[in-house]
């Protein structure tokens, strides 16, 4: 069930400032979670380790770094795309990698976008922002992913 929140999977304490910065600049009022690893990002969408009882969580973007520690962000789309119930959440790249093969196999594993995050601070903030009401305001969903 689609929860109006988003799920921010960043490793690093100064990318993950400026995104939530760039977010509430926007005026993104929705619940901002954040987990800083991919083994965290997957026990919080699949209800598991200290998200137990949770059940399955579908939030309405999930932006997520490919750089992760424990589990990196390629492996947590493949699971995420591997189960029925998260096959069609969500998800938008967002990675300082400039690597090719990174994007490639990205969208061979059903990532819906890949963002590149600009270096410079006030493109960096527009770009989340504009990420933000994008996915928020005017993407469309079917009505079983509200």
């Amino acid at each position: 069930m689609r929860n109006g929140t988003i799920l921010l999977v960043e490793d690093s304490p100064d990318d993950e400032a400026l995104i939530l910065r760039a977010l509430k600049k926007a005026n993104v009022t929705n619940t901002i979670d954040v987990v800083h690893d991919g083994a965290e990002a997957l026990d919080y969408i699949f209800g598991t380790g200290r998200f137990e009882g949770r059940g399955v969580t579908c939030p309405t973007v999930t932006l997520l770094d490919l750089k992760l520690p424990k589990i990196d962000g390629l492996e947590v789309l493949k699971r995420l795309r591997e189960d029925p119930r998260t096959r069609q959440n969500p998800v938008v790249i967002l990675t300082s990698s400039d690597e090719h093969e990174d994007m490639i196999r990205s969208y061979s594993l059903g990532v819906n976008s890949y963002v590149r995050k600009p270096i410079e601070f006030g493109q960096f903030s527009k770009t989340v922002a504009d990420l933000g009401l994008y996915w928020l305001l005017l993407n469309e969903v079917p009505a079983h992913m509200r």
